[in-house]
């Protein structure tokens, strides 16, 4: 089948047209979360960013194999290569065993992330869960050559790849191809980390670490007991579950160095070929600039953010409210919290979501006016030119609000629609709004307390007041429907009386 898909690809640095390597089959792998916290909104970016990605794809028409790791092992402070490994910590200071840490917020992730409307993967490996595999990567950078032991620990050597690879010429990259730097620049970095003893070379970086006598998570190995580096998880994985070349592989971009480039580092010393065809990343969420992250102590959890208990925050958001700011800004794009940006996708939101309701409000007629004629027939295309060009999320919003205002002048007798443009305009805006872009008012779990049967139980409860109001109407009780729209007025409810109707909103 041919793509009209383009993504930029970090690797070559510029947008390509997507052609998986065994359509329509196509393999993605994406970096988790280290679970020892709880999810904050840094964690929702990439996980909508290739929630939306998955999503299309498998509209396209492509087979779609989706791993997304957990990481409950071997990721250590600081992302270095000395320290304590950072769910044991936790479990440290919580007196609770580390798996009891990792399967705590493991199960704390996925709650925030289906409230967030984010597809379960294909696959969710966990680290832990695969030590043999990555025990036998190791093994075989060691047989080529390209590891060295040191002290119970197994180290990559960077000097020596990079000498095979000026050998091999193309095929081989160098160490440094994803992320630009030169061996002279992460050597210079890597001058103040802790355990350069144990290497040769400063830039060396842990393939295997041996266990200190107060480290909980171990396991055998030819070396010593201990735990894989923190690299190694998502390249043994990935091969595992997408085999020896696959299509896609995400993340922030605050993983392309060092974890993404130690990774096409580790799969062409053990096989001798690259692994990944494209890099995608999404750009950070930032407060005031910096990034937000655990390491920084500025970060608001999603628990927070849907109720509002945070110094930062004015109020709660709704999980589909934070799924629409992610997506008002391009994935490459960086953005920069304020409450502002978050009441403004509130609304947004809220315009989308009201005019998809009232799309079966819409009065058909026998034809339609030229300028709705024209709009609704090239609103499709213009959808899909958007998401073809990188997944522009901004502007298939944008597009979506057009139809939006074109939805209030049907409501409005404003313009005239026939029964097939109508039809097609449901279709689109259903389409991408709800099924590409993952927008819901129903996924509203953690916000308010409900899901999609209670918020139907309270739509049939309202519907049967405002029955009540038109019967008190109908018999001239002018009073008593006064007291039910006031009634409902108070409890937050808009209700309208127009010419096809009573409509009414849900309180946000």
């Amino acid at each position: 089948m041919e793509s009209k898909l383009v993504i930029y690809n970090t690797l070559t640095r510029q947008k390509e047209r997507f052609e998986p390597l065994n359509a329509p089959n196509v393999g993605m792998y994406v970096c988790g979360p280290t679970v020892y916290g709880d999810p904050h909104l840094g964690h929702a970016r990439p996980a909508i960013t290739f929630d939306v990605l998955f999503r299309y794809l498998k509209h396209l028409g492509y087979k779609v194999r989706y791993v997304r790791n957990i990481t409950d092992v071997g990721h250590l402070e600081h992302d270095a290569d000395e320290g304590e490994d950072k769910i044991a910590k936790k479990a440290r200071l919580e007196q609770l065993e580390p798996m009891e840490i990792a399967q705590y917020y493991t199960n704390r992730y996925h709650q925030y992330m289906d409230a967030l409307g984010v597809l379960r993967p294909s696959i969710e490996p966990h680290a832990s869960g695969h030590i043999i595999e990555q025990q036998q990567l190791v093994q075989q950078i060691l047989d080529n050559g390209l590891a060295y032991e040191s002290n119970g620990s197994v180290y990559f050597d960077i000097e020596a790849y990079n000498k095979k690879s000026k050998e091999a010429g193309s095929k081989w990259p160098a160490y440094g191809v994803l992320s630009g730097r030169t061996l002279e620049n992460i050597k210079d970095a890597s001058r103040e980390l802790d355990g350069v003893g144990e290497k040769k070379s400063q830039a060396d970086f842990a393939l295997w670490k041996k266990a200190a006598p107060e480290h909980i998570m171990r396991w055998p190995s030819p070396w010593s007991d201990g735990f894989p580096g923190w690299h190694c998880e998502c390249t043994a994985m990935g091969r595992k579950y997408l085999g020896e070349t696959f299509d896609i592989h995400g993340g922030g971009l605050d993983l392309v160095f060092p974890h993404h480039e130690c990774e096409i580092a580790q799969a062409v010393a053990s096989m001798g070929h690259p692994a990944v065809k494209y890099w995608m990343h999404n750009n950070m969420l930032t407060i005031n600039g910096q990034k937000m992250g655990k390491s920084y102590n500025n970060f608001i959890t999603l628990e927070q953010f849907f109720t509002g208990d945070h110094p930062l925050l004015e109020k709660a958001y709704s999980p589909m409210t934070i799924r629409f700011f992610i997506l008002s800004a391009h994935y490459r794009g960086t953005v920069d919290f304020s409450n502002e940006a978050l009441v403004a996708a509130e609304k947004g939101l809220e315009k989308l979501m009201n005019a998809i309701a009232d799309l079966e409000r819409i009065a058909v007629s026998s034809e339609c006016d030229s300028e709705t004629e024209a709009f609704v027939k090239g609103l499709r295309q213009r959808c899909y030119d958007a998401m073809n060009d990188d997944l522009a999320t901004p502007q298939v919003l944008s597009t979506l609000f057009e139809a939006c205002t074109v939805v209030n002048k049907l409501v409005d007798h404003k313009a005239t629609i026939c029964a097939d443009c109508l039809k097609e305009l449901k279709e689109v805006m259903h389409l991408f709004a709800e099924d590409i872009l993952g927008l819901s008012t129903l996924n509203s779990q953690l916000s308010t307390g409900g899901n999609a049967a209670r918020e139907e139980a309270f739509g049939k409860v309202v519907d049967m007041v405002l029955e009540l109001r038109a019967k008190a109407k109908a018999a001239k009780d002018w009073a008593t429907s006064d007291q039910i729209r006031d009634a409902l007025a108070a409890a937050g409810f808009e209700v309208k009386d127009t010419k096809d109707g009573v409509t009414w909103r849900l309180p946000k």
